[in-house]
């Protein structure tokens, strides 16, 4: 069935872009032309900057979430509106809402300042069709081919000069390759910064060996067939996204877990596949959809950035005994697993529950849609059958002042994630000098929470009691051994995670392609 889509897809788009590239489409020069020029009085600028003025696209459909993936973008364009004053930065996006409101957002939120007046964005009506609610079955293949709707969306709204794609939606890049490689068009240069792989080899292991997962249901494990069946969807899914991925002319990554599996991905061959579509990923450069497949050898690690500034200067002494969770209440963070590790805590430690030993948990986050919202009610439904619930505290859609508030007197943060791919939370606690107890995988275990000068600078676990015993610890550590971590854990943040350590790495990236 997947393959059978792919076969009447594909084709389908590939005549249906071909007649628009012929007749006066939204993709030719004059119809570009005359969306810039409009572009430039929208922000006040006159027709003599029509050749002037560089335009760099930012493709992310959700930059108005206020998390880390956004964190990343505004700070991106903070820095291009600082260095390169008369570029003109564009952000497609499906948050339908006025400019002014979204900057007010992510001044309230993260603190970044930007300026109205080179900044612009290009509607993508058409979102819903990279959520995962809208495809409730094969939902990688439904959000692959909405996304390149979506790119489609984009480049007829406006072809920038250089497009970066900073949600990591790859199956764009052929889309927006072929759609403006016309004769009067220059090469539109193109690359990504890539938070997390749409698919990896751990997703084809949990399937493999049968592994219940967010990704891979218990449905599926059971069953041998359906197993099977996914396994060859997934690889289908892996090897074209491999090609997507090499079609860029750079790829950044936000970790050191996310680097190993996108290099594993780029380097995916596949004898079966490639027998299939009779075009494997050979080396060098290749001949693609409209376009050229650049051979990318490897991928490179700009690590996210966290405003230490405004952490940094916070006490370490006297804090609550919070423990603290800053993540969207999306599926993957797994705030179910918080509640029962917290719960298992309260269990084995009864003197935790209230008086001067009281501890409690505090879950900031953002809801993004009804989804979330129900995903939150259910939680505190857990709360309740827990024996927590008066314990644990929600906070929905808080300003970056409550978050502020937050980190400044908690004693533990909290991060439940499964492999996750960086976790800019993690980096915050230890910014702020609160003690991390992570999940022993991704980003945390690699880049984060990692020792300092030999000494640790905070905890992994895998399991609510592994999670509860690391709460424990902590709680219980000597006054002059507490502040000793809460200082290593602030300074691996300070050097390693500042938002200048990010601009340096993303000039080094992007400055060929950008300046």
């Amino acid at each position: 069935m997947t393959f059978l889509l792919l076969t009447l897809f594909i084709p389908l788009l590939l005549l249906y872009t071909s007649h628009l590239r012929r007749h006066a489409s939204p993709f030719s020069p004059r119809k570009q032309r005359q969306k810039r020029i409009a572009l430039l009085e929208e922000l006040g600028l006159g027709l003599e900057e029509v050749g002037r003025r560089k335009v760099l696209g930012f493709f992310h459909p959700y930059c108005n979430a206020g998390g880390g993936g956004e964190r990343v973008l505004w700070t991106a364009i903070a820095y291009v509106q600082r260095t390169q004053p008369e570029t003109v930065c564009v952000v497609y996006t499906g948050d339908l809402v006025p400019k002014q409101e979204i900057l007010d957002k992510v001044m309230a939120r993260f603190a970044i300042p930007l300026s109205p007046n080179t900044l612009s964005f290009i509607p993508l009506h058409s979102r819903h069709l990279v959520h995962d609610s809208t495809w409730p079955r094969f939902t990688l293949l439904g959000q692959s081919l909405g996304s390149m709707v979506l790119g489609w969306e984009a480049m007829a709204g406006l072809v920038p000069d250089v497009f970066i794609d900073t949600m990591g939606y790859a199956f764009t890049y052929p889309v927006v390759s072929y759609l403006t490689t016309m004769p009067r068009y220059p090469l539109l240069p193109f690359g990504a910064y890539i938070h997390y792989p749409t698919i990896s080899t751990s997703m084809l292991t949990r399937v493999r060996e049968r592994k219940a997962g967010v990704t891979n249901s218990e449905g599926v494990t059971k069953s041998g067939v359906l197993s099977f069946g996914k396994l060859i969807y997934y690889r289908l899914i892996m090897y074209l996204y491999s090609l997507s991925l090499s079609s860029s002319q750079f790829n950044m990554v936000n970790s050191t877990w996310t680097k190993n599996h996108v290099d594993s991905v780029l380097g995916h061959k596949d004898l079966v596949m490639d027998l299939v579509f009779g075009v494997p990923p050979l080396a060098g450069v290749k001949l693609g959809l409209g376009g050229f497949w650049w051979a990318r050898e490897g991928t490179t690690i700009v690590y996210p950035p966290c405003d230490t500034k405004d952490l940094v200067g916070y006490e370490l002494g006297g804090r609550e005994r919070v423990i603290l969770s800053v993540a969207q209440f999306r599926p993957e963070k797994d705030h179910a697993a918080q509640l029962r590790a917290f719960a298992h805590l309260l269990d084995a430690h009864p003197e935790y529950r209230e008086g001067k030993e009281g501890v409690k948990l505090v879950l900031v986050g953002g809801a993004r849609d009804e989804a979330d919202l129900g995903r939150v009610e259910g939680l505190k439904k857990l709360a309740r059958e827990l024996g927590v619930e008066a314990q644990t505290t929600f906070i929905l859609n808080a300003p970056y002042s409550t978050v502020l508030h937050y980190l400044s007197v908690a004693s533990i943060g909290l991060s439940t994630m499964v492999d996750e791919h960086f976790g800019i939370n993690v980096v915050e606690f230890m910014a702020a000098g609160v003690i991390p107890v992570a999940h022993a995988s991704g980003g945390p275990l690699l880049d984060i929470v990692v020792p300092y000068k030999g000494e640790p600078t905070g905890y992994h676990a895998t399991t609510p009691e592994t999670f509860s015993s690391a709460f424990h610890t902590i709680l219980t550590l000597p006054p002059d051994e507490e502040r000793a971590m809460r200082e290593r854990a602030k300074a691996v943040a300070v050097e390693r995670f500042s938002e200048e350590e990010f601009e340096k790495g993303w000039e080094g990236v992007c400055g060929a392609w950008v300046g």
